[in-house]
């Protein structure tokens, strides 16, 4: 145990720093979650080794469960420095060069540090930066940072997270079977280090998979070199269907994370994904465009909610929380007839039907896995007293810290975070996605707007939207460290624990790492090397909160109601319609995910299930037996080239080349 915190609360340090250093300079983050289960390994090999040379004995061995539990510790205490990020390996390949009005734009993948934003956001640097004239920027609205309040924050909204999600443990990963791409990557690739190649078969999957991770790793590398200093550099500005289609982000940028979670999430997950970026992108979009100067100002910046960027942020979070709500609402009305009738019919049963069909070793494997998971359980009546006793110690306290935020106000966000934390968990299941920030944003506007400006909505906006980003993430995390944990025979309970314990050490650490950069360079200075890029944007969309829906672009709220009740409508005709035809329907929570991020992440994800279609048609058992391997490698690798890509970034090693692309008509 205590060597487990110990390499925990190291690694988890090393991620603060790295993760604020990139905060405060590019803006723009890379997940750690797959290099951490790599260096958690590394880092007690050479415990256990150091310990041998000083004469102390190897100690116990290092297993497999211990491997993930201290992943699990370090990711938590490194998530609190940008707590509600875009994570997964997804977007863990990067161009750290991009210019920030390309970042906002969204044109590519990016992990912004929340955490830091919405925490400078409200200091005196960032008002002066806007400027007094700025309409709606009070001088009232400032609360420079304190090492005390941050940590005393943190510790009262951080906690949250793993009570209002863990109960829903057995649904999102057994019942509902979601992938988390990330999740199963890291699972493997820990089983990889650990040995289990009892048979000729595991031997070659981890063959397998530490072929594809070398190729991956290489190939990042290789990438690295082209993607120059400017933000058109490289192979992720690659326009392979013409440039009229890369303005509007259909192409494909080479990235193997993206084609892995193709491969290893279901074929109806891509197709809706790919279907999401053809409405969004291909049609709603363009014809928005067009609609500039009669329906929203034009001339506007890409980041500003009153004209295009607000109906991509509401409009996917429409669909989103309309599928999640769904969800949600069927998961409730299951559990209460299952109550009622106290014995269940065994056909609806998941686990009684995985006990029922003893086939293949495939199915004897979750058999085991599925046992372990549920016998060592956390009680219901434990994850709820707990999130309503934090919820109530918060609701007190946190309002001490900020005045602005009322305790009622406090209270909803608590009840709200349930709901916003299933609807994400369920997203990163089916997709890899992290959307807490977006989750974030819409609480910011909500509660800015609710509490007003002259009694400080700006500030109220901000704390809340702190609330809910750290427990949508947390949630997150922890439902991904559970797919984890299912794949390499952990505890739930250790998992569960070590998720408490590495946020707790991210409350502490997370804010003295920052602070430290706070007190030695001049933070937020727009000339300098620490800009703090998204600390104004924050500021800019709490001012524009407090003036309610009415700011929002013309028929943004009468297209997001549509859009709402659609998802709903999609899901009811899911499950009324046979299987045979349900099976074709899309999935309204993967539909929504290119609204906002950009057509390529379908393009890439589509071209992932043709490869696994076409390998199905040629090879069924191959497939079966070597999809997942090479999808984890693919990610894998890619995740763990953000170390050095981290590395070079701070260092400020730029790429000695810029491939750019033009049309030939330009060139004459």
């Amino acid at each position: 145990m205590l060597r487990g915190v110990a390499v925990a609360a190291a690694l988890g340090s090393l991620l603060c720093v790295v993760i604020h250093r990139l905060n405060l300079t590019v803006g723009v983050i890379p997940a750690l979650n797959v290099a951490s289960g790599l260096l958690a390994f590394f880092l007690t090999t050479v415990w256990r080794a150091a310990a041998e040379w000083l004469g102390f004995g190897r100690g116990r061995p290092f297993t497999r469960q211990e491997n993930t539990v201290i992943q699990t510790c370090a990711i938590a205490c490194g998530s609190l420095a940008f707590s509600g990020s875009l994570t997964p390996a997804a977007f863990s390949s990067v161009n750290w060069n991009i210019s920030i009005s390309r970042v906002f734009s969204l044109e590519y993948p990016l992990l912004v540090g929340c955490s830091a934003s919405y925490i400078f956001a409200m200091d005196r640097k960032t008002y002066e930066l806007l400027g007094p004239e700025y309409p709606g920027n009070r001088v009232e609205d400032v609360r420079n940072p304190s090492i005390g309040w941050i940590i005393s924050f943190l510790f009262l909204v951080a906690l949250l997270g793993p009570f209002g999600i863990v109960m829903l443990r057995k649904v999102l990963v057994i019942d509902y079977k979601l992938a988390f791409p990330g999740g199963t990557a890291t699972a493997l690739m820990i089983n990889s280090l650990h040995g289990e190649t009892e048979s000729d078969l595991a031997g070659k999957k981890v063959h397998c998979l530490v072929k594809y991770m070398s190729f991956s790793f290489g190939w990042s590398f290789f990438k690295w070199f082209f993607s120059g200093v400017g933000d058109s550099c490289g192979f992720d500005n690659f326009p392979i269907f013409g440039f009229q289609a890369f303005k509007n982000t259909f192409y494909f940028n080479f990235n193997p994370s993206y084609v892995g979670y193709g491969l290893i999430s279901p074929h109806i997950v891509n197709c809706s994904v790919f279907l999401g970026s053809v409405v969004s992108w291909g049609l709603l979009w363009p014809f928005i465009s067009r609609q500039a100067g009669d329906w929203y100002p034009e001339n506007l910046t890409s980041s500003d909610f009153r004209g295009l960027y607000g109906y991509k942020v509401f409009l996917a979070i429409s669909i989103i929380l309309g599928d999640g709500l769904y969800n949600l609402v069927r998961i409730f009305f299951v559990i209460a007839r299952e109550i009622w009738y106290v014995q269940p019919k065994r056909s609806n049963h998941p686990v009684q039907a995985l006990q029922d069909n003893k086939g293949s070793k495939q199915l004897m494997d979750e058999k085991l896995q599925t046992e372990i998971f549920l016998n060592d359980s956390i009680p219901t009546w434990f994850a709820v007293s707990g999130y309503i006793v934090l919820a109530a110690i918060s609701a007190a306290a946190v309002p001490i810290i900020f005045p602005q935020l009322k305790w009622y106000l406090v209270l909803a966000c608590y009840f709200l975070a349930p709901v916003i934390a299933f609807c994400n968990s369920y997203g990163m299941g089916l997709t890899n996605m992290n959307l807490a920030p977006t989750y974030g944003k819409i609480a910011l506007f909500i509660f800015a707007s609710l509490v007003g400006s002259s009694n400080g909505g700006v500030i109220a906006g901000l704390a809340a939207s702190g609330i809910i980003m750290s427990i949508a993430c947390s949630a997150a995390d922890l439902m991904q460290d559970f797919k984890c944990g299912y794949l390499t025979l952990s505890s739930p309970k250790s998992m569960f624990v070590s998720q408490l314990t590495g946020v707790a050490l991210g409350c502490v650490i997370a804010p003295l790492t920052m602070w430290l950069f706070w007190t030695a360079f001049d933070i937020g200075n727009p000339e300098g090397e620490y800009k703090a890029p998204f600390a104004i944007i924050f500021r800019e969309m709490a001012i524009l909160g407090v003036e309610g829906f009415a700011a929002l672009p013309k028929h943004c709220l009468k297209i997001c109601c549509a859009f709402f009740f659609a998802a709903l409508a999609v899901n009811l005709l899911r499950d009324v319609t046979p299987a045979r035809v349900s099976r074709f329907i899309p999935i309204p929570m993967a539909m929504a995910l290119p609204f906002y991020i950009g057509a390529f992440f379908g393009v890439d994800m589509f071209i992932g299930t043709v490869i696994l279609f076409v390998w199905q048609k040629i090879d069924r058992r191959d497939a079966d037996e070597y999809a997942v391997p090479v999808a984890s490698g693919l990610i894998c690798g890619d995740g763990i080239w953000s170390i050095p890509s981290a590395v070079l970034s701070i260092l400020r090693i730029n790429p000695p080349l810029c491939m750019s692309f033009r049309p030939s008509s330009a060139s004459r």
